[in-house]
């Protein structure tokens, strides 16, 4: 029981780390310069894009290509920039975190 006990704690370190991980790539790449977790600033929060896109099977990949080009008219008339300083494993990192949001 024991053992149980301490593999689960090591399976939500793991699960916090991660996410933790991926929040700390997000200031990195100066993603929080214009969005946050919980509040739209410049751009939307990720909480109301991961309810945007929940359920679309499709959003991934589409969120990717929307972080490496840019995009407009989505959420506003404010546009989103190109990012050329994240690399394509990175932007499938950080769009599965954003949609992993509450």
């Amino acid at each position: 029981m024991k053992r149980l006990v301490l593999i689960g704690l090591a399976a939500a370190a793991l699960v916090s780390n991660a996410a933790m991980a991926n929040a700390d790539l997000a200031k990195a790449k100066n993603c929080m310069a214009c969005h946050s977790v919980q509040n739209k600033v410049v751009g939307p929060a990720f909480k109301d894009v991961a309810a945007k896109y929940a359920g679309d099977k499709t959003a991934e990949d589409k969120l990717v290509q929307k972080v490496l080009k840019g995009g407009s008219g989505v959420w506003g008339a404010v546009p989103m920039p190109a990012n050329a300083q994240v690399t394509d494993a990175e932007a499938h990192t950080l769009v599965k975190w954003v949609l992993s949001q509450k």
